[in-house]
């Protein structure tokens, strides 16, 4: 069992920023694959950014050199947190976008199968 607990999102205008977190923590597993996976309305659920098994950072080409993930593990207790650094937004990211992991060994994206999905955050981006 993996929860993930979210954070970020909200309202921006075309061109702003935005930084969705996630933390991920499990009695079971310490080391997870993690990403974010997006769905508009009307739309399939999409994976946006999945940090691999390798530390490397699958990107969906509509987000390549804007969007920027990265993935901390906790000396401490453990606790893997996802980061998405959004920049540049448009209209077209407007979407709820949900955290995922699944843990080792976990199968590379796209491909992969994420078992543990977050409840998601909305982004809103305006004109």
């Amino acid at each position: 069992q993996v929860e993930l607990e979210e954070s970020g999102g909200g309202s921006v205008q075309t061109g702003g920023s935005l930084r969705l977190s996630c933390v991920a923590s499990s009695r079971w597993y310490t080391r997870l694959c993690m990403g974010y996976f997006r769905q508009a309305p009307g739309k399939e659920r999409e994976g946006v950014a999945i940090v691999q098994r390798d530390g490397t950072v699958w990107y969906d080409d509509s987000v390549k050199g804007r969007f920027t993930a990265s993935k901390t593990t906790s000396q401490d207790d453990g606790k893997n947190t996802l980061y998405l650094q959004m920049n540049s937004l448009t209209p077209e990211d407007t979407a709820l976008y949900y955290c995922a992991a699944d843990p080792f060994p976990c199968s590379d994206y796209p491909g992969g199968v994420y078992n543990y999905f977050g409840r998601g955050t909305q982004v809103t981006v305006s004109q």
